[in-house]
């Protein structure tokens, strides 16, 4: 049994290959280099009607998703996207089904190490192709993530942040000179370490090009503000420091593997208010996933929290992939050798809770997207999370 397209109120009841928006990363599954318009590749399912609100969303500045239900399925054109679209008994099964199927196929042992091994040479080859064309800048994150909002630059004036730990900031220098040595990082002189002196520092793993970045810097306009990124892509970072936007002076980027647990950060633990991971956690081995951010729980201020989104289970991008690309349960490797993992929700609270983290949103995204000229739908799973460190211990557990 396969997906179904809606398109004009017929429906196909297999994949049609046709072009959605760009700013979604789709799958495609083939081996010659990849164009943009290779990545754009729609499935979807028939519509439903719509479930209670949730915070969710995608791009643009407009007010917060999870305010768009499709109650009559019959004006289902009349904008762009639905949020919460509530899922039928079949289309559960569909999905089901079709990730039994393209998951009965294993890649080879042999093919999995090559993956991992060659991880950061195929995230370069895509930034080299596609440099900073592919993605848009995400400006909804603001909406979506108002502690990306200092507490002096917030644009309603409201304490959306974590309170500030200028007493962290003590003498680190001799325990870090090593680290910047390794990252080719030059020390500010009278700082202990790059952003030292700020009084809010964010921290965004999986940077690529800069399309979270920029927008914080233009949208933060807090004097105090510090945003560190790092990418796993040599490239893509070298594409953000050449970026007329970037500024020294109030960010730095380097290279940086979330999945290696031992690699330094140039920042103390205790020295974050800030984590944001959009898309990126999803990219590692999943048996690497905790270590990596009980990593990032230790960098973390008390009362800091980590922000993430990323693909949600049967995410149309999941149900697309055909059998011989999966490398383990709901972890696939894309035609371009980058990988991908499709989370439960589940699946992330046992990740930062064990991390000695405190949930504060945890929400699955049901979208349904629209290309309204070629009268198409397409189903999107996205998960999106907040999880904050405990200022005090909780129930015995100490911070970590």
């Amino acid at each position: 049994m396969s997906s179904v397209f809606t398109r004009g109120g017929s429906r196909l009841s297999h994949f049609l290959g046709r072009r959605s928006s760009v700013y979604d990363w789709l799958v495609p599954h083939w081996t010659r280099p990849l164009t943009l318009s290779d990545w754009l590749v729609p499935c979807a399912f028939s519509i439903s009607a719509a479930t209670p609100a949730s915070a969710s969303g995608m791009e643009g500045k407009r007010p917060q998703f999870g305010n768009r239900h499709l109650s009559d399925p019959s004006r289902v054109f009349q904008h762009n996207a639905w949020d919460n679209v509530q899922w039928t008994a079949d289309q559960e099964s569909v999905a089901k089904k079709k990730v039994e199927e393209n998951s009965c196929q294993p890649v080879p042992s042999d093919k999995q190490e090559e993956y991992e091994n060659k991880a950061s040479s195929f995230w370069d080859d895509f930034y080299n192709i596609h440099e900073n064309k592919f993605f848009k800048d995400r400006h909804w994150l603001f909406t979506e993530f108002p502690e990306l909002y200092s507490q002096v630059s917030a644009p309603d004036g409201t304490d959306a942040v974590t309170e500030t730990n200028t007493e962290l900031r003590d003498d680190v220098q001799g325990s870090l000179a090593k680290t910047f040595t390794g990252l080719g990082i030059r020390e500010d002189a009278g700082d202990a370490y790059p952003g030292a002196s700020s009084t809010y520092r964010i921290l965004e793993v999986g940077c690529g090009v800069g399309n979270t970045v920029f927008p914080i810097l233009q949208n933060n306009t807090d004097p105090g503000l510090f945003v560190y990124c790092c990418d796993f892509s040599s490239t893509a970072v070298e594409l953000v420091k050449s970026n007329k936007q970037y500024d020294p002076s109030r960010c730095l980027a380097f290279v940086h593997d979330l999945s290696d647990a031992e690699a330094s950060y140039p920042v103390p633990d205790q020295s974050l208010d800030v984590i944001v991971l959009i898309f990126v956690l999803s990219a590692i081995l999943p048996n690497k996933m905790q270590n990596a951010i009980n990593r990032l729980s230790k960098l973390l201020k008390p009362g800091g929290c980590i922000l993430l989104r990323d693909y949600g289970r049967y995410d149309m991008a999941q149900l697309r992939f055909k059998k011989g690309r999966c490398l383990s349960e709901n972890f696939y490797v894309r035609g371009d050798g980058t990988r991908v993992y499709f989370f439960a929700q589940d699946e992330l609270e046992d990740l930062f809770t064990n991390a000695g983290l405190e949930k504060v949103q945890n929400t699955v995204d049901r979208r349904l997207q629209v290309n309204r000229g070629k009268q198409l739908t397409m189903y999107r799973v996205w998960i999106q999370c907040k999880y904050r460190k405990p200022r005090d211990p909780v129930n015995g557990a100490s911070l970590i």
